[in-house]
């Protein structure tokens, strides 16, 4: 890469600020704040274990594991949340030859650094929902 680009790349990077509209850093939050793209990201990077607080390595799940995992989400919202990560480099989709089509899915190192953050988010809501519910009917009560 030649320098005036490699200046060019930087100065771009230091505009990047998610309270500009037209800042793309926000189509990306939009896109990682989706709670189907979060389970998606938590049950790739090995988040879904029964146990609480029990985690596994993050491995390659195939579509039907996925879907199973991810208790309400219509298969519609399924692929385009697939898709999309697999566009944003978050996951890789793999096509295997066999007879059915093995389909699996898998999270890039780009992916498996977003895992850490959205496996925090998580955590916290499940956590918190006690104190957030306790809230919630508090200020139901008091609104006229």
């Amino acid at each position: 890469m030649t320098t005036a680009k490699a200046d060019k790349k930087a100065q771009a990077r230091a505009e990047y600020n998610a309270f500009l509209a037209v800042c793309p850093s926000r189509q990306l939050l939009d896109r990682i704040s989706n709670k189907w793209a979060v389970l998606i990201l938590c049950a790739l990077g090995g988040d879904a274990s029964e146990r609480p607080g029990a985690t596994r390595a993050p491995q390659a799940m195939r579509y039907s594991e996925l879907a199973r995992l991810l208790v309400g989400v219509s298969q519609k919202m399924l692929t385009q949340t697939l898709r999309a990560l697999e566009r944003d480099g978050l996951l890789t989709r793999t096509v295997t030859p066999t007879v059915p089509v093995t389909v699996t899915y898998e999270l890039t190192e780009l992916g498996l650094s977003l895992h850490h953050l959205t496996r925090g988010l998580r955590q916290w809501a499940q956590d918190h929902m006690d104190q957030v519910l306790a809230h919630r009917e508090q200020h139901d009560a008091e609104v006229p």
